[in-house]
């Protein structure tokens, strides 16, 4: 069965999808994904969208059950390099992606990520005391 990498970078997970997305394989990646944060304590997700051309109503809610379910799971979830045909494609099916962080590349993903991670350990400082 296909299905999409999932790599490990210190407390984040990069999640680069290469390939079309059928709904089969993006229901076996929320799936992996939600796993992994288990198994490795995940802090962040950060999924590259950058090859996808087409994105459907599924496949947008999915991502939107990702970014919940890893929330749940005490990870935040960033989406990059999101295309601007697949934007607009989003904002036509009335898809808001609640939840789900986005930025224009790779590395500005992991500043996101960084940052939310800061401002988290702050809180959790301040509620502590």
């Amino acid at each position: 069965m296909e299905r999409i990498p999932i790599l490990k970078l210190n407390e984040f997970l990069l999640v680069s999808i290469q390939v079309d997305m059928h709904d089969r394989l993006a229901m076996t990646l929320q799936d992996d994904i939600t796993e992994m944060i288990v198994k490795t304590r995940a802090r962040g997700v950060m999924i590259d969208i950058s090859m996808l051309d087409v994105v459907d109503s599924f496949i947008g809610r999915m991502l939107a059950t990702i970014a919940s379910m890893a929330r749940v799971l005490d990870a935040e979830t960033v989406v990059v390099g999101m295309q601007p045909a697949v934007a607009i494609t989003l904002v036509e099916l009335g898809l808001s992606l609640t939840g789900v962080r986005t930025a224009l590349n790779v590395d500005k993903g992991m500043e996101l990520l960084r940052t939310s991670l800061r401002e988290k350990a702050v809180i959790r400082a301040v509620v502590d005391r």
